[in-house]
């Protein structure tokens, strides 16, 4: 509590500290088409910012399909998250910067409530009203985490629709969905919503060693939104949603069989809780708002982690986190000078438990093969199979500062930011192994390898995050304007949890006088990832409203920049390392044009060149090569008709058809493995009704092979396909 009051007083402070008056409105409703929403930490529309967006409303959301944040990959440009392991592996590329594991790139917002971790990213929702993709770093405004961009999910609002709204859906794989949602007013000032989800899918990939689905999948949610107006100034929003998630996952493909075949269970369990609250105090001359979110996952990811019918080792990772947010934001202008400033604060803490079992032929192939190949007495393990026992307890806690101003002068837009931002993060370990092998042929041959390891590691991450952007409006082309923005952004710094069954392997190893052990603070931490955004770009509409586009290029000097990799050797675990320097520079470009009132034509095109500056990983130099798992091109294209039909019944027809393209993608440092470009086709037909719709839809029409993923893991190459020809219906009911 004395911690929330102290950021109350210091954004009191910040937001008395510039004078206004009340001569423009201070909030910003932003509308683009059906959708109107309210952005706390936007000043103008979107479309007038200097930032290359993707807006995608609640139309075109059915029409592709879409409950999920995954849905939006390549239909922003340069924005693509592969679709591959389980609800878990959120992996984000955008601009030539990502990782799969840890620290996202990309910050989620859900009704202005900012989301922590990047596993909780995948989860479906019930009535989005939009979606909108910033690309380059938010940092300054919105911290770490978003030197990619930010994604903004708003979801409908009880003040602005009641009644039932119900959703039925059944497609290939015997995947269903079913949502109902229900949206009222109490009084003229407070309204509700209940919303209920359910999907299922038998899966797409199936096991050959077991000959059953390894992706199959049962999800359900439940969320709650409560809208109070208590007066003309003050609004208060609270969202409490709780989503269960029970999944097989991770089809893994063996390159050389060409076959999904492992012994052990693979699956991945998650119950989140989330709660986020919002207050938005409207004074004669400023905005002031705090948004406040409990946010709680309790997870589990049981792998085989060798992927292969053999018995390896497995591996689990049982987590319990919980985090809690706090903003407080204030905005207003006076005349042609505007500002927003702001305190954030955060804590998370993690609880984990991650066992890796070393089972027969793990310990035959990994161990004794090596041990009795540099020894002249046979070496036998007392047991058959062993456990290297790994917890964690990881606290992260953070405070940033940030303000931005602006001022207009004439046609010019002129803004400048920076934000103070603290981070220190713990990690308390404890490491146990109890196992014991006999060296035959000698006395007392039996020797104990005991390992009982604790310790705590910590690190402090301090960083400036400045932002500078102009603007130039086309008085002559109303909502166009030519911008030019540099920010610097910024990815936290951690722990590679995930190594500690490596270290413990080593250790172990050492006592058999195999190996040395890693040094633990330096393998198992990795510095936080920086950059510098370089970027110029272009709104541009017509006068008639008929044809709209963006364009953007830009050039991405990053350092320290996160990569996952997998350690050479026969190794157990992922490892989160720093390339020294990398750059990217791309261009992007969308255009939308409606020549007819019935006809809309939209398509988006995106490239990136990633490339390492400065990477030597000790045994390899790959300066020059290409950054592994980022798509060189993304694509969109679609076209939407829609017929307006004279019968009692049947009130519209709508066709869409549109297509996807990805590639190509270096799947290794080396750049020796990679994906091709390729294009998914689809399609949907929509009957509309006077209160009910039915849609038609097809996803991969053309059954197009193409991987989503690679890694190779103690000598052995896996990949995973992506989804096959997929059709199915929808029917939707609003009442």
């Amino acid at each position: 509590m004395k911690f929330t009051r102290s950021l109350s007083i210091v954004a009191i402070i910040i937001m008395c500290s510039f004078p206004a008056t009340a001569e423009e409105s201070v909030d910003t409703v932003l509308t683009l088409g059906e959708v109107s929403v309210t952005g706390i930490k936007q000043t103008l529309d979107i479309k007038s910012l200097p930032v290359a967006s993707t807006v995608v409303g609640e139309d075109e959301l059915q029409k592709l399909n879409i409950v999920t944040m995954k849905g939006v990959s390549e239909v922003a440009p340069n924005f693509y998250i592969p679709d591959y392991g389980s609800r878990m592996t959120s992996s984000i590329y955008v601009r030539g910067i990502g990782a799969r594991i840890d620290q996202p790139v990309i910050g989620l917002n859900v009704d202005n409530v900012p989301y922590l971790n990047k596993d909780n990213y995948d989860f479906d929702l019930v009535d989005i009203e939009r979606i909108e993709m910033l690309r380059g770093p938010q940092s300054t405004l919105y911290g770490r985490n978003t030197m990619g961009g930010l994604v903004n999910i708003y979801t409908l609002s009880p003040m602005k629709f009641q009644g039932i709204r119900a959703t039925a859906e059944y497609g290939t794989a015997n995947t269903m969905r079913a949502a109902v949602s229900y949206y009222h007013k109490l009084t003229p000032r407070l309204g509700m919503s209940y919303g209920v989800c359910y999907t299922h899918s038998d899966g797409y990939f199936t096991n050959r060693y077991n000959g059953e689905k390894c992706d199959k999948e049962n999800q359900g949610s439940l969320r709650w939104k409560t809208v109070w107006r208590a007066s003309d100034r003050l609004t208060m929003e609270n969202v409490a949603s709780v989503q269960i998630s029970r999944q097989g996952g991770y089809p893994y493909e063996s390159l050389e069989s060409g076959q999904i075949a492992y012994n052990d269970t693979c699956f991945y369990r998650r119950t989140g809780v989330n709660d986020g609250l919002t207050f938005r105090w409207r004074l004669d001359d400023a905005v002031i708002s705090s948004i406040s979110s409990f946010q709680y996952i309790d997870d589990n990811m049981t792998l085989d982690q060798d992927f292969l019918p053999e018995s390896y080792f497995t591996l689990t990772q049982a987590r319990r986190e919980w985090a809690l947010t706090q903003d407080f934001v204030g905005k207003g202008n006076v005349g042609d000078y505007s500002w927003l400033g702001g305190v954030f604060g955060f804590f998370k803490h993690t609880n984990m438990n991650a066992p890796v079992t070393f089972k027969e032929t793990g310990i035959e192939e990994l161990i004794l093969k090596h041990l009795n190949a540099h020894s002249s007495h046979p070496t036998a393990w007392d047991d058959d199979s062993f456990l290297l026992q790994s917890r964690f307890i990881n606290d992260v806690w953070g405070v940033a500062l940030y303000h931005q101003s602006g001022y207009r002068a004439g046609a010019w837009d002129f803004a400048l930011g920076l934000r103070i931002d603290i981070e220190h993060t713990s990690l308390r370990y404890h490491s146990q192994c109890n196992t014991s092998f006999t060296i035959q042929g000698i006395e007392d041959g039996q020797i104990p390898a005991n390992i009982n390891d604790r310790g705590k590691l910590h690190k402090t991450f301090v960083e400036l995050l400045p932002k500078f952007t102009a603007t130039y409006n086309i008085e002559s082309l109303p909502g166009s304007n030519v911008y030019l923005s540099v920010a610097r952004g910024y990815k936290a710094g951690g722990f590679n949890t995930q190594m500690f069954s490596d270290v413990l392997q080593q250790r172990l190893m050492r006592i058999m006088g195999l190996s040395q052990s890693y040094d633990i603070a330096q393998i198992i931490s990795y510095k936080p990832e920086s950059s510098w955004n370089y970027e110029i770009g272009a709104h541009l509409s017509d006068a008639g409203g008929k044809l709209s586009g963006q364009v953007a290029l830009f050039y991405i000097n990053c350092r320290d920049q996160q990569l996952t990799m997998f350690p050479d050797g026969n190794t157990t675990g992922r490892i989160m390392t720093n390339a020294g320097k990398t750059r990217s520079y791309g261009a992007e470009l969308t255009v939308k044009y409606q020549p007819l009132e019935q006809l809309g034509l939209t398509a988006s095109y995106g490239y990136t060149d990633a490339r390492f500056r400065e990477f030597h990983n000790g045994i390899n130099d790959y300066s020059g090569k290409y950054i592994p798992y980022v798509p060189h091109n993304t694509m969109f294209i679609g076209a939407t008709y829609t017929c307006q039909v004279a019968a009692s019944l049947l009130k519209r027809v709508t066709v869409d058809l549109n297509c996807r393209g990805v590639g190509e993608i270096m799947w290794d440092e080396a750049n020796s493995v990679k994906q091709p470009f390729y294009m998914l086709p689809g399609a949907s037909v929509k009957l509309d009704f006077s209160k009910i719709s039915l849609t038609l839809w097809g996803e991969n029409l053309t059954d197009t092979k193409y991987n989503t993923f690679y890694f190779v893991s103690i000598g052995n190459a896996f990949l995973q396909r992506g989804k096959p020809l997929r059709i199915g219906a929808t029917f939707r009911i609003q009442i």
